[in-house]
């Protein structure tokens, strides 16, 4: 059985695949249609406008986290149950992760997985020069298999004219017009900080992508886009899902609980990550360090995830209760991954986005404050420089940063290096069950760090209320330290 789906792509960011994905979605969803979603690329956002916006379960494709192989198989997975599958491009069709290159694009994506291609082309202020875009992006690789095309920012009364035209022009190319976005304020997503997106944009954009649906099911021919998706995708569920997941359930049949902050602060996570943890045994408890006032009972590890700590550093600070049994975990040894969101939180301090500086877990003698610019971006992957729990000299793991906050202590337990070599910085905090820094971590791209993490985590589940009731587990007391920290909090060394 083939996988249907098609990729939605363009010329460049700001083109608005991200609206036309979201609004396809819907619009094949109001017609009853069991749609799923991805992503291209490592971003969390447009995974997070598919999962909450539309709850739609999205699946991030990169081809830097994942070979070709396993990346068929991720998708085959995801996607086996689905009548329909929309994949959100990246950035320009062609462009890779260097300047002159189109690895990791959307192209070799598509290409890899055998989707064909929706071109998503703004038409505001051309006409007849839409012709040779086309021909131009279509043509650039003989095998860029760019089957259709929308055209956005266009009016109603213009559609019928501009389509005939492109037709006659691209007749031999075999590339279809599917249809037009008209000019709406309901296509227009706000900039986002980040790609912030707070539960107040959450409830705004729902209604607005539900609107963007309903007029995408009257502007597309939504009938013409599943064929293309039915007659141009290849890959075959059969030949692609492996046995490896079978493989891991039955290597690892012990129980164990898994403490996951889930809230607005904390809400970046790779859905492979979370289902390599799963399929590894492992039951994830959400939890939130902004509402809840303890872990969560019989865990055996606790997973900090990205997000917006600074967004929400005053009510992170005065959550003293969690933040002394988070910080208590850790100092008995408590198995911890946090990363990026998750580390900031882990310091002793961070200047949140109201410009003050808040008192934090402090299990990490450090902080973090916004500097004027990107810190670091991009694709990086992490080489162990000594023996950890997770990671043994040498040992590395693929990953993703992205981020304007910076620590006065990245950790110096690892050397994150660019994948073209010419860049490298020290970075991650490796002590102990604790295993913390800014990278975000792809856990597929090296399976034994989260297996080394899961029998960690397996090994203090056994020793139950041992655990906790053992010396030193509640030897801090941050209320005192809060009270500190709030007098210190206008030392311009504080941030």
């Amino acid at each position: 059985m083939k996988i249907p789906g098609v990729m939605i792509a363009a010329a460049s960011s700001g083109s608005g695949k991200t609206v036309t994905a979201c609004g396809m979605m819907e619009a094949f969803r109001e017609k009853g249609l069991q749609v799923l979603a991805c992503k291209c690329g490592p971003d969390y956002i447009d995974p997070m406008f598919h999962r909450q916006v539309l709850g739609i379960g999205s699946e991030n494709l990169d081809l830097y986290f994942s070979e070709p192989e396993d990346l068929r198989e991720i998708y085959a997975e995801h996607e086996k149950n689905a009548d329909l599958t929309i994949i959100e491009g990246v950035m320009g069709y062609y462009d890779g992760m260097t300047l002159d290159s189109e690895r990791a694009s959307s192209y070799e994506v598509a290409k890899t997985l055998q989707v064909p291609v929706i071109l998503v082309v703004p038409c505001r202020g051309m006409a007849y020069s839409v012709s040779a875009m086309i021909r131009g992006i279509a043509g650039f690789r003989s095998d860029s298999n760019i089957r259709g095309v929308i055209l956005n920012r266009i009016s109603p009364s213009l559609y019928p004219r501009m389509k005939k035209m492109l037709e006659r022009e691209l007749a031999d190319t075999g590339i279809r017009i599917v249809g037009y976005i008209p000019e709406d304020e309901v296509f227009r997503l706000d900039s986002r900080h980040l790609g912030l997106v707070t539960p107040e944009n959450i409830r705004n954009l729902k209604g607005q992508m539900e609107r963007a649906g309903h007029i995408l099911s009257q502007s597309l021919d939504l009938e013409l886009i599943r064929q293309i998706a039915e007659k141009y995708s290849g890959l075959e569920i059969n030949k692609c899902i492996k046995k490896r997941n079978d493989d891991y359930r039955n290597k690892f049949k012990d129980h164990v609980r898994i403490a996951v902050a889930s809230d607005e602060a904390f809400n970046f996570y790779y859905q492979a990550n979370l289902r390599m943890l799963e399929h590894l045994g492992c039951e994830l408890v959400p939890f939130s360090p902004l509402a809840d006032q303890k872990l969560p009972e019989e865990i055996g590890g606790l997973i900090l995830g990205g997000g917006y700590p600074e967004e929400y550093a005053a009510r992170l600070s005065e959550n003293v209760s969690i933040r002394e049994d988070i910080r208590a975990w850790i100092a008995k040894d408590g198995p911890c991954l946090a990363e990026c969101g998750g580390f900031l939180y882990l310091q002793e301090w961070l200047t949140g986005t109201d410009g003050k500086t808040w008192p934090m877990v402090g299990a990490i003698a450090s902080g973090s404050e916004r500097k004027d610019r990107l810190v670091r971006f991009g694709y990086m992957r992490a080489e162990a420089l000594t023996d950890g729990i997770y990671l043994k000299k040498g040992e590395s793991i693929r990953g993703h940063e992205f981020h304007y906050w910076d620590s006065s202590e990245n950790g110096k337990d690892c050397l994150a290096m660019k994948p073209d070599g010419k860049r490298s910085w020290e970075c991650i905090h490796m002590k102990g069950n604790l295993f913390a820094g800014y990278p975000h971590l792809y856990y597929p791209s090296n399976p034994v760090f989260a297996e080394r993490f899961v029998e960690r985590c397996r090994t203090v589940c056994k020793m139950g209320d041992n655990f906790r009731e053992s010396p030193g587990y509640k030897e801090t007391n941050l209320g005192d330290r809060n009270d500190d920290r709030r007098d210190k909090s206008t030392d311009p060394a504080c941030g």
